[in-house]
């Protein structure tokens, strides 16, 4: 019978007392299998058991067993009865099934249940003792269930909560979402977690919350509850708050290299989300642009760099960004200052009392917005000790912590390091800035060739100051050079580069060289500079020498008698040039290479300019920055320059700065406009004299009869002697053909030309000598004199100052 039993039999294997027991009951409840794990957990043997009714094996009496033969896949507990009367408590599986008949059947799998320990937590038990805030929710969500964890956070019994909606319970701020949250669930079974930041009761401390709802679900997979729980996260919150406050710091502080706005980038990262109020004041000598030497003794003046506040208008600030205030050794910004340590004090405490105490006006303000607590932080960078910041509270209620404190000193140190920054810069710019303009000219005094204006722009980035130059330079014969350079670089090295090359300039301007051959020396001197610094950098290592030393020129040379236009450039972007008529357009001028590059040739190009023509000369900074190239900034300058030959160069100048520059120019910017102007004949005068001492007398006279038609008699006498002493200087040592021309501007310009290329020299003249005292005569008579080659000759030439009249 047993071997026939389809839910058990005998292996050959010794049992395993785990092994679950199986039985088989029909639709009418009788059993009708019984396995051999069956019997030894109850004792009967399968000829007793198969045909009697399962109730038969029920011990407890409270209806289990009318449903056992029903029960579903769900484990049950129930209490059986083993064949010698004692109760055996078991879990119950039941399984539906039919037999060979096709009549249905259950397959009961039992397992037995060990009972309880005597002192085992029930369920119940943990609920009511968990330490973690728990709350369940019926469907008209009132709350059914409190554990122990929610009774101390809520500060109220479970039994005064029981039967409550959340917002009779949490404050006001926090019950809507926590409502929401639960309908949410109730409707869709599905759990969400979310946070909350809060007080959970007036009382409380303000926490952070991750509250999770969870819906409770019956048998019958109904969703009747919810359970609500909350987990303090406070800490975990606050560490995040703080990490991001030093995110934010270190990207939002100290992008502008600039002290004040370094300050006031600190103030409005930390107000609201660490302080409600906020001070930084530098010491004084900071601002001034001195090396700060605070002192422990005595008053400090600290200068208001920057305040913000969580409240409208700043109310609580005693001076406004830009005072200054002293402040007694004894209170805390000043110790702050002496030792370098940030501090923490409670408004009651000794050193916030006597500070109070000893300013009335301060103490009102403590009093009027209620400030509990107070952190001063010192701003220390590279070993010097720039200012001090106090962080204050009054809206909050809570105090600062000693992880506010080390949060305050790291925030302080990031932010000195960038006032440092923003100071050096500060001072180094200030100091490029002031070499600069010292080698950059003022103004320029009035030309016969030309009226000009002129605007420099200095960089307003990181990079610093760049090495553009500009400059007018009066030739003789009533000619001007205007110049316009640029070296690669930015700080003091490009400053310094730059005034020495303008002075380079000026001095071979001097000498009176075509412009082609006056690149050419100044390209040997960037040359020759570049391996200077190249040894100096191999003896000095630690010396910053920068990149290679690189610059353009544009040299433009304009003559207003012939009205001729020569220019060279070195790199350099072409001139621009607009007629009387208009339009513009820009000079062909053929692109020599850079200066500094060494070993190629500059070409010169020439044209003739209308009488009020405009030039207009400029650094790449003008045209060329990050929103467009080269090319599309010089279209923008053609289309400013259109048809502007007449309008007032200062205006021409603001105009253009204004139509091509941003607020901050990443590159400096040089522009020197040119209108020229034209001798006609009527102020110059030409002779060609033959090479006879005897014409001599015959130039005086002719001279004196100009002089005479153009109302210079004042300066006749001496004029007479200077031609004289040129003309038989060409004369005698020179050679034919002999020209003598007169030139009328601000002053009055005698030159002689002659074939010869020997240059005259003024020599020292013995007692006995019977000449050598021409030259010397005209240099004792001249404002300026000097000699101008040409192919085909030399000019000697003098000027003679006349009276504001003559002029």
């Amino acid at each position: 019978m047993r071997d026939a039993n389809p839910v058990g039999g005998s292996s050959g294997v010794p049992p395993d007392p785990a092994d679950p027991a199986t039985a088989v009951v029909d639709d009418r409840g009788v059993l009708t299998g019984w396995s051999a794990e069956a019997e030894r957990l109850l004792g009967y043997p399968c000829q007793e058991a198969v045909g009697s009714p399962v109730t038969r094996l029920i011990a407890s009496d409270d209806g289990t067993g009318d449903g056992l033969a029903a029960l579903s896949g769900a484990a049950t507990s129930a209490l059986l009865r083993h064949r010698d009367g004692r109760p055996v408590p078991v879990r119950v599986r039941a399984y539906p099934s039919v037999d060979g008949e096709g009549r249905a059947q259950r397959l009961l799998v039992v397992t037995r249940s060990e009972p309880s320990p005597p002192d085992e937590v029930t369920a119940e038990e943990a609920f009511v003792q968990c330490r973690l805030p728990v709350m369940v929710y019926d469907r008209a969500l009132r709350a059914v269930r409190a554990s122990a964890g929610a009774v101390r956070e809520l500060g109220l019994r479970e039994d005064r909560m029981r039967g409550r909606r959340v917002t009779e319970i949490l404050p006001p701020h926090l019950c809507r979402r926590v409502e929401d949250g639960m309908d949410r669930v109730l409707a869709t079974g599905v759990a969400e977690e979310f946070h909350l930041r809060g007080r959970a009761r007036r009382d409380g401390p303000e926490k952070v919350w991750s509250v999770t709802v969870s819906p409770l679900v019956t048998r019958s997979g109904q969703v009747r509850h919810v359970e609500v729980s909350g987990l303090d996260v406070t800490e975990q919150f606050l560490a995040r708050e703080r990490l991001a406050l030093l995110n934010d710091v270190s990207a939002r502080v100290g992008g502008t290299l600039d002290v004040l706005r370094t300050a006031q980038e600190m103030a409005d990262v930390t107000v609201d989300r660490l302080a409600d109020f906020v001070t930084v004041d530098l010491l004084d000598s900071l601002c001034r642009g001195v090396e700060p030497k605070p002192s422990a003794t005595g008053m400090v003046l600290l200068r208001r760099a920057a305040q913000r506040s969580v409240l409208p208008g700043v109310p609580e600030a005693l001076i406004q960004p830009g005072e200054a205030d002293a402040y007694p050794a004894s209170t805390p910004p000043v110790r702050c200052l002496a030792t370098g340590r940030t501090s923490l004090h409670h408004a009651d405490d000794e050193a916030i009392r006597d500070w109070v105490r000893a300013d009335p006006q301060r103490a009102g303000v403590v009093r009027r917005f209620g400030i509990h607590s107070v952190m001063v932080v010192p701003l220390c960078a590279r070993g010097i000790t720039l200012g001090v910041a106090v962080l204050v509270r009054h809206r909050r209620v809570e105090p600062f912590t000693r992880d506010d404190l080390l949060l305050a000193e790291e925030i302080g140190t990031r932010t000195a390091v960038a006032v440092d920054n923003a100071r050096r810069y500060t001072l180094e710019h200030g100091t490029a800035l002031a070499l600069q303009r010292s080698l950059l000219p003022h103004r320029f005094s009035p030309q016969d060739a030309v009226e000009v204006a002129h605007r420099y722009l200095p960089a307003r980035t990181r990079a610093g100051l760049g090495g553009d130059w500009y400059d007018v330079i009066p030739l003789s014969g009533a000619r001007v050079a205007l110049v316009v350079g640029d070296v690669v670089g930015h700080g003091l090295r490009a400053s310094a580069t730059m005034g020495r090359l303008r002075t380079a300039v000026r001095t071979l301007a001097d000498v009176e060289l075509p412009a082609d051959e006056l690149l050419t020396h100044l390209d040997d001197l960037v040359t020759g500079l570049a391996a200077e610094e190249e040894t100096t950098a191999e003896h000095e290592p630690d010396l910053e020498t920068g990149t290679d030393l690189v610059a353009t020129c544009l040299y433009v040379v304009y003559d207003p008698v012939s009205r001729t236009c020569t220019a060279a450039s070195a790199g350099h972007p072409p001139p621009a040039v607009v007629g009387p008529d208009g339009p513009a357009g820009f000079l062909d001028v053929p692109p020599g290479p850079p200066l500094g590059v060494g070993g190629l040739p500059f070409e010169t190009a020439e044209g003739e300019l209308p009488a009020g023509s405009l030039l207009a000369l400029y650094t790449d900074g003008l045209v060329q920055d990050t929103g467009h190239d080269l090319d599309s900034g010089m279209a923008r300058l053609r289309r400013l320059l259109d048809r502007a030959a007449d309008r007032p160069l200062e205006e021409l100048c603001d105009d253009v700065t204004h139509g091509l520059l941003p607020p901050q120019p990443e590159d400096d910017v040089a522009l020197l406009v040119a209108r020229t102007r034209t001798l006609d004949a009527g102020r110059v005068a030409t002779w060609d004299l033959p090479s006879d001492p005897a014409r001599v007398a015959d130039a005086r006279a002719r001279v004196l009869a100009v002089l005479e038609a153009w109302h210079l008699t004042d300066v006749a006498f001496t004029a007479e002697l200077v031609v004289s002493e040129l003309v038989t200087n060409a004369i005698r040592y020179g050679q034919p053909p002999v020209r003598l021309r007169l030139i009328r501007g601000a002053t009055l310009i005698c030159e002689v030309s002659d074939a010869s290329g020997a240059a005259p020299h003024l020599r020292r003249a013995r007692t006995s000598d019977e000449g050598g005292r021409g030259l010397l005569l005209v240099a004792q008579l001249a404002a300026r004199w000097g000699t101008r080659h040409q192919p085909g000759g030399k000019t000697i030439w003098a000027e003679l100052e006349l009276a504001a009249q003559d002029a």
